[in-house]
C-alpha cells in the first residue's frame, strides 16, 4: 500500500514503539491518529509529531467507540489500525490472581479484540484494510513468571490467525509483528521511557518493520514478522 495519504490508527501512540511508528509514518504522509491514557502526554507527543490524537483506554468499550468517533470525524475513514497497547505482570505461578489475569487481558486481548471488531466492519464495507497487531517474542514460547503476559500474546497469536482466515475474502491483511526485547516504558510502573541500550533492538526497528510490511503491493502480506537484535551480547566498544 501507499503510506502516504493513509488513515493511521496506533493504540498506546504516545511513547515506545507507538510513537516510533507514529513518527515514522507521519514523516512518510500518513495521517496518524494516536490513543492512550494520559491526555497531557498525548498532547505533547502529538503536538511534536504532527498527529492527531484521542484520550481513550483501549479497555473501556465507551473509549474505544470514542476513538472511533475520532476515526470518523478527525480521519475521515480508516486504511491501518495497529494494535499497539499493551500491559503486562509478571507473578509467579503461586502469586497470581484472577484480578492479575484481568487488568492484563482487558487490554492485550478484550479491548484489542474489540478494538479490531471495530477496524473490520468499516474495512470490510470498503473491501480493503490493514490491522497490524504487536504481539512479543513471548508469543512463540513461554518463559519463567510469564503466565499471565506470555498467554495473553499466545492469545493474541491465536486470535490474529483466525481474522486471517475471516478477514482474507475482503481483501483485508492481517499481519502478526512479535519485537524481541526493546526498551522502553513498557512494565515500568512510571511510565518513563528506559534509555536505549547498546546492541539491543531500539523501537525504530519495529517501526520499520510496520512500515515495510505495510508497503508491500496488497495483493500479498506478511502472516508473522518476528524482530530480534542481531547480536545483542556484543560489549560495548567492540
Amino acid at each position: 500500500m501507499d503510506i502516504k495519504d493513509a488513515r493511521i490508527l496506533i493504540t498506546g501512540g504516545s511513547a515506545g514503539i507507538g510513537k516510533a511508528t507514529a513518527k515514522m509514518l507521519a514523516n512518510a504522509g500518513a495521517k496518524v491518529l494516536i490513543t492512550g491514557r494520559d491526555e497531557k502526554k498525548l498532547q505533547n507527543v502529538a503536538q511534536e509529531l504532527g498527529v492527531m490524537y484521542v484520550a481513550a483506554n483501549v479497555a473501556l468499550p465507551a473509549d474505544i467507540d470514542k476513538t472511533f468517533d475520532m476515526v470518523n470525524n478527525q480521519l475521515g475513514g480508516l486504511d491501518v489500525l495497529i494494535n499497539n497497547a499493551g500491559i503486562g505482570e509478571f507473578p509467579t505461578l503461586e502469586e497470581l490472581s484472577l484480578e492479575d489475569f484481568q487488568r492484563v487481558y482487558n487490554v492485550n486481548v478484550f479491548g484489542l479484540a474489540l478494538m479490531t471488531q471495530k477496524a473490520a466492519h468499516l474495512f470490510k464495507e470498503q473491501n480493503s484494510g490493514n490491522i497490524i497487531n504487536i504481539a512479543s517474542t513471548a508469543a512463540t514460547k513461554g518463559f519463567e513468571r510469564g503466565t499471565i503476559y506470555a498467554s495473553s500474546k499466545f492469545a493474541l497469536r491465536g486470535m490474529t490467525e483466525c481474522w486471517q482466515a475471516e478477514l482474507r475474502r475482503y481483501n483485508v491483511r492481517v499481519i502478526l509483528v512479535n519485537p524481541s526485547e526493546v526498551p522502553t516504558a513498557f512494565a515500568q510502573p512510571d511510565r518513563k521511557e528506559r534509555e536505549d541500550v547498546p546492541h539491543k533492538l531500539t523501537s525504530d526497528e519495529i517501526a520499520q518493520a510496520i512500515k515495510g510490511a505495510l508497503e508491500m503491493d496488497s495483493r500479498g502480506f506478511i502472516k508473522e514478522l518476528t524482530v530480534i537484535a542481531t547480536n545483542p551480547w556484543l560489549a560495548e566498544g567492540n
